[in-house]
């Protein structure tokens, strides 16, 4: 049976990778062990030691923190319209893929649009 702490570590190691284009493949090189454990460690099936999981924030170039935010947020507000596990929407990810894609001037410039629209909204 799958911890709900080792669920949710699993899946800031799997959004992070994703985020930085990062194959489970490339992170288990990185850290020296097989894909396979990389799944199962992103799937909540195996927990991740200590030592392996500051490997891997090093690897992906986050605190160890990282893994452990949102853990605290049992109960988000009903009335938001964010989806509690915003890292889980593939969309939400190639949304932020892109946008820091963008030069930084062209960046801003959109933020402000975005932070406009959505006060009217």
């Amino acid at each position: 049976m799958t911890h709900p702490v080792d669920v949710h570590v699993g899946k800031r190691i799997r959004h992070r990778r994703w985020l930085v284009g990062m194959t489970q493949q490339q992170l288990a090189e990185s850290v020296g062990i097989k894909f396979q454990q990389i799944q199962k460690y992103e799937t909540g099936a195996n927990r991740v030691s200590a030592s392996r999981l500051w490997d891997i924030a090093d690897a992906l170039e986050v605190p160890v923190s990282f893994f452990f935010e949102g853990l605290d947020e049992e109960d988000p507000k009903p009335a938001s319209k964010i989806p509690a596990d915003i890292l889980g929407d593939k969309e939400a990810l190639d949304l932020v893929r892109s946008y820091y894609a963008i030069p930084e001037a062209q960046r801003r410039r959109l933020f402000e649009l975005a932070r406009v629209l959505s006060d009217v909204a």
